[in-house]
């Protein structure tokens, strides 16, 4: 089971609100997750962001993959693993 740390889309049309999932690759973007490890809120300025920093190493460690924005929120927040550091926090655009 390939597993994906990725965004999960909430609130009202034109006014989205994100939460910070795991869930297997092969689900839906707003379909079953395993567990949730932070918010992204892109309506504020600047952007408001939250995220459990135990779990995020904890999924990261286990071998989930963020996505390119989760990534980038990931590595906002200050948390890092050093085994993914090269390939997902890298400093290229």
């Amino acid at each position: 089971m390939a597993v994906k740390i990725r965004l999960r889309r909430m609130g009202q049309k034109k006014a989205p609100f994100y939460r910070i999932v795991v869930a297997d690759s092969r689900c839906k973007r707003d379909g079953r997750c395993i567990a949730e490890i932070g918010t992204y809120d892109p309506n504020c300025d600047p952007s408001v962001y939250k995220v459990d920093e135990e779990a995020a190493k904890k999924w990261l460690a286990a071998g989930a993959q963020p996505t390119e924005v989760v990534a980038k929120i990931i590595k906002i927040a200050g948390i890092e693993n050093k085994k993914y550091r090269k390939r997902y926090f890298c400093d290229t655009p």
